[in-house]
Parts: C-alpha cells; sequence; structure tokens
C-alpha cells in the first residue's frame, strides 16, 4: 500500500489546528480534529467541547465524526487530529473503520494510535511544533484542567 502523502497531511492538519484554535479561544481544551473522504472532500470538522457543553463527550474527533453527519462507510476516510487521539475516540476510529488517523502530535499525550496501528489503521504522525506548543503552553496553564480532560 502506498503511504499517504505528509504534505497532503500538513495540509489537512490545518483545519484540524484552526479547530483547536477556535476552542481555545471559546475558553476550551485546544484539541481540533477533521474527517475526510477518500477523495480529499472535508466531510467535517470539529474541536472539544467537554468545558463549553459541559460534555464530557465531546472531544475533537467525535465533533468532527458528528458534523460528517452520516456515511455509508468510513472505509478510507482520514481522520485528522492536532493531538493522539485517546482510547475513547481510538475506539471510534476502530468501530468504524476510519482507515488512516493523522496525529499532530503525540508528545503531549501518547494516546491508542499505536494500538490503532496494530489494528492496520495508519497513522501518520507529524510531530508538528505549533500542535507541541499550543498544548504544552495549556497543560501548563491549566493542569486541573487538563487532568480532567484526559481522566486523571
Amino acid at each position: 500500500m502506498e503511504r499517504f502523502d505528509r504534505t497532503q497531511a500538513r495540509t489537512w492538519l490545518s483545519t484540524a489546528v484552526e479547530e483547536a484554535r477556535a476552542g481555545l479561544a471559546e475558553g476550551g481544551i485546544p484539541i481540533g480534529a477533521a474527517l475526510y473522504a477518500p477523495d480529499g472532500t472535508l466531510l467535517g470538522r470539529g474541536h472539544n467541547r467537554r468545558v463549553q457543553d459541559g460534555d464530557p463527550s465531546t472531544h475533537a474527533e467525535t465533533a468532527a465524526f458528528r458534523d460528517a453527519g452520516r456515511q455509508g462507510s468510513y472505509r478510507g476516510t482520514t481522520m485528522v487530529t492536532t493531538l493522539s487521539p485517546c482510547w475513547y475516540c481510538s475506539g471510534l476510529v476502530r468501530q468504524f473503520g476510519i482507515s488512516r488517523v493523522v496525529v499532530g502530535e503525540a508528545e503531549t499525550f501518547h494516546g491508542g494510535h499505536d494500538w490503532l496501528a496494530e489494528h492496520g489503521v495508519e497513522i501518520v504522525l507529524l510531530d508538528d511544533a505549533e500542535c507541541v506548543a499550543m498544548m504544552r503552553d495549556f497543560v501548563r496553564e491549566n493542569p486541573a484542567l487538563w487532568n480532567e480532560d484526559i481522566g486523571e
């Protein structure tokens, strides 16, 4: 199988970064995501809204997934996220057969992307400096909220 184009991955990551910035501006946790169709069409986008909505299930990936609406199949789709997906969001990827996950960074939080790779999901880890800096700043300034978000 041909590996995914990293230039395309970085372009798509910009959508997720925009979402993360929007979440931060709203007083929330700066994690953003986007779901792309196999042909590159943006299906949905979203950001973590746990704080804004008081809903612990509204992670960036679930927000993007919901925004995409019902799809007949998720094969060939790509979930793009600014941060390694947690177990909850990793389960969503596996449950619906999303083929690829582009991860902005896994330095701040190493979620379930290794597990996804072990189960046949293509992982594109970008180690994006902007994603790392945004999360590091947030964690430093909001440790209690961050620990709540990751379940500690």
